[in-house]
């Protein structure tokens, strides 16, 4: 637990936000809320955060000016959770909760109606989990979700339209520019000559982002292009079952893994091809940062990846598992230096046009101002002790605490 914040925000400082995240890794949720706690005007608003563990990411959050505190984030939070949580929305003067993933959802709900506070859960996939689903219908929280499906599958399954709100994502499109390097720290490492062409996965090594599909189209675009390499930039727990399947297909010497990178602009300017094989998206921030640092993009039409890609402008879609039209999609794009210029360029000027980092902070930070303009002034315990009786007489905290807070 962070304990430099000794002195309370007050109501009339500024707004405070509280975020409760569900996880602390390297990935595009965390990514998210980083960007969006740098973007805050410190002037007008205080960030306090949940997170589960400490971790690269809470670092990122602290040197971004919020205070974090660390406690267990679960589908069943324990009582521990849940009075830490109200505990510091009152001493820390919090007006509004943001959750990220479906138990920090179900631990913003609950935290949110002992309180008072509004919440609003941020989903970031492409779809809506039953838990979250539950959550919002039990205890009446705005939805934020950042692509078409989800928004309307929310309406498709009966949630009230006035508690969602379509938010995409944002890419940080100073940070994030074109700029063509051969020689950059990815290709010194690997040894990659400046004129290999060299293809990029971007992601989790986990079975949802697909990365032994890239493998897959790998396989079949170095039969087509013998020089071409390939780099995979993430972490995750299908490393050794890739590695393997690099060396048994022959294809180690061409298949980087680059692990976590804390550079990303860089690594993009490295890169000629950008492939997402992911079966499951939703606005992904690394197909954005691909297509902000004009390099395209062959893509698996999934989530909300076909609103992002203009197919056949800014680069190129296929069916989900569509393994050889991905490849031939980068073969065509290898082969064709002009093609790649071309699409790459166009994916600039779309992710400056309509996927700008300043725009989506600033309608989440409008639609949290409406939220507290208007909560309720009246709060349903007079006391934190008073909204624990009934969970103290009762076995289940968030039973329990579920029953009060409908009362």
């Amino acid at each position: 637990m962070n304990h430099d914040s000794a002195v309370p925000v007050t109501a009339s400082a500024r707004t405070h936000i509280l975020q409760i995240v569900g996880n602390a890794i390297v990935g595009g949720m965390e990514n998210y809320v980083v960007r969006f706690v740098e973007r805050l005007p410190r002037e007008r608003f205080g960030v306090s955060v949940l997170a589960p563990f400490e971790s690269p990411f809470t670092d990122q959050l602290r040197a971004a000016g919020a205070d974090v505190y660390i406690t267990q984030v679960t589908d069943e939070p324990s009582w521990q959770s849940i009075q830490l949580a109200c505990s510091l929305i009152q001493s820390r003067a919090v007006d509004v909760i943001q959750s990220h993933l479906p138990n920090a959802h179900v631990l913003a709900a609950l935290a949110g109606r002992l309180t008072g506070r509004p919440v609003l859960a941020t989903v970031h996939g492409r779809a809506m989990t039953t838990l979250d689903m539950e959550v919002q219908k039990l205890a009446g929280t705005q939805l934020a979700v950042v692509c078409r499906h989800s928004y309307f599958q929310a309406l498709g399954v009966g949630i009230d339209p006035r508690h969602v709100h379509f938010v995409p994502n944002g890419v940080d499109t100073e940070r994030f520019r074109p700029q063509r390097v051969r020689n950059g720290a990815l290709r010194t490492k690997f040894g990659v000559a400046a004129e290999t062409p060299l293809v990029g996965f971007i992601g989790r090594l986990s079975a949802e982002k697909g990365p032994d599909l890239f493998l897959r189209t790998a396989l079949s675009v170095r039969a087509q292009v013998p020089n071409a390499e390939f780099v995979l930039v993430g972490d995750g727990t299908m490393l050794k079952q890739l590695q393997t399947f690099a060396a048994r297909f022959g294809i180690a010497d061409a298949v980087h893994f680059a692990g976590s990178q804390n550079d990303m602009p860089a690594v993009f300017h490295e890169l000629d091809v950008v492939v997402s094989s992911s079966l499951s998206e939703a606005m992904p921030l690394a197909v954005m940062e691909a297509m902000a640092s004009g390099v395209p993009v062959v893509a698996c039409k999934v989530g909300g990846i076909p609103d992002l890609v203009a197919h056949g402008v800014t680069g190129w879609l296929a069916d989900a598992g569509d393994v050889e039209m991905l490849a031939t999609r980068v073969v065509e794009l290898l082969a064709d230096e002009s093609l790649r210029a071309a699409a790459g360029q166009a994916a600039r000027e779309r992710a400056v046009a309509r996927m700008g980092l300043d725009q989506s902070v600033d309608a989440t930070t409008r639609l949290l101002l409406d939220l507290v303009a208007q909560r309720e002034p009246a709060r349903r315990f007079g006391t934190l002790h008073e909204a624990a009786r009934p969970i103290r007489a009762n076995g289940s905290a968030v039973k329990a605490a579920t029953a009060a807070a409908q009362r």
